[in-house]
């Protein structure tokens, strides 16, 4: 009895991954518009619209380095109508980072596809009086806790950049958060604070119209976008190397078969010369996987990151 009660309460879940998708689908974004997750996040929308046939629109839900948005995901129905633009440091940092998570980002949700991985890039508003690596490290020194650095929120790639290089360069500067990327380089063009581990794609626009001066980038070797620039560990600082990736999941327990299909979609969105163009110009690498290698790269990311957040002692309540 019970077997048969299984059964047909499964029914209805194969019908509709049958025919799935059969309505709009919801894709939340947890940052603000213009930041490099925002600007993934519409052109993935823009594409799985195309391949799926149905409406994707994109859901901003800023907040608390991801989290906010990243609840509010684990919390839908587990249908494919609500799917969920992760970040690396959603997955592996916050965990640690945050001493009250609203959710478990590697129980609570189910991975689809890694889609994208991109560099930082250290910028400084012109008025800082640096032109090198070195220079900003003396600087810092000389006047500790007097230089700022603005990041898309606790726990993100940039905050944690950021960390990383103070805690190995033995250097003070002061980290001021916002709820993304998008308002923390207003407020860097704008000089109310000084300095950025921005992700590129959001800062290149304004290091090529000379508005942020371009220090380094803080990959394990020169990205093509920024060739010309060294990385933080060619400057000066050895073994020091930081990223982010991107990546699509759903809520615990969506079908398979949905995540199947979701999974294809995004391989084949990453195929698209128009996603492929706008990607690479902006900085990103494209990094199409199945749902197996996601799971593999948030298991090695949270190894990664929890001795290097323990050690630099950041906690957020």
């Amino acid at each position: 009895m019970r077997r048969l009660f299984a059964l047909l309460l499964a029914l209805p879940i194969a019908a509709a991954a049958q025919t799935y998708p059969s309505k709009p689908i919801r894709l939340i974004c947890p940052f603000p518009p213009a930041g490099a997750v925002d600007i993934a996040s519409r052109a993935t929308a823009h594409e799985l619209t195309r391949i799926l046939g149905q409406t994707v629109t994109v859901d901003n839900k800023p907040g608390a380095g991801g989290n906010l948005g990243g609840a509010e995901a684990a919390r839908s129905a587990p249908d494919g109508y609500t799917i969920f633009m992760t970040t690396s440091g959603i997955q592996s940092i916050n965990p640690t980072l945050y001493a009250k998570m609203p959710f478990d980002p590697n129980k609570d949700l189910a991975t689809v596809a890694p889609l994208v991985s991109l560099n930082n890039v250290l910028v400084l508003h012109p008025s800082v009086p640096a032109k090198t690596l070195q220079e900003v490290i003396a600087l810092a020194k000389k006047e500790p806790g007097k230089l700022t650095y603005a990041s898309s929120g606790n726990g993100t790639s940039i905050h944690m950049s950021g960390a990383m290089f103070t805690q190995m360069t033995g250097t003070d500067i002061l980290h001021i958060p916002y709820k993304g990327s998008g308002p923390a380089v207003t407020d860097l063009l704008a000089g109310q604070v000084n300095m950025m581990f921005d992700n590129i794609p959001s800062s290149l626009p304004h290091i090529k119209a000379g508005k942020l001066r371009a220090i380094a980038t803080t990959g394990a070797k020169r990205d093509p976008a920024l060739p010309d620039l060294p990385t933080v560990a060619e400057a000066g600082v050895p073994g020091y190397e930081s990223g982010v990736w991107f990546g699509l999941m759903v809520p615990a327990g969506t079908p398979k078969e949905i995540i199947a299909k979701l999974n294809a979609a995004a391989v084949q969105a990453t195929k698209s010369p128009e996603f492929i163009k706008r990607m690479t110009d902006l900085g990103y690498n494209l990094i199409p996987g199945t749902p197996e290698e996601m799971a593999a790269m948030n298991k090695r990311d949270l190894a990664l990151w929890a001795p290097i957040i323990k050690a630099s002692g950041a906690k957020v309540d």
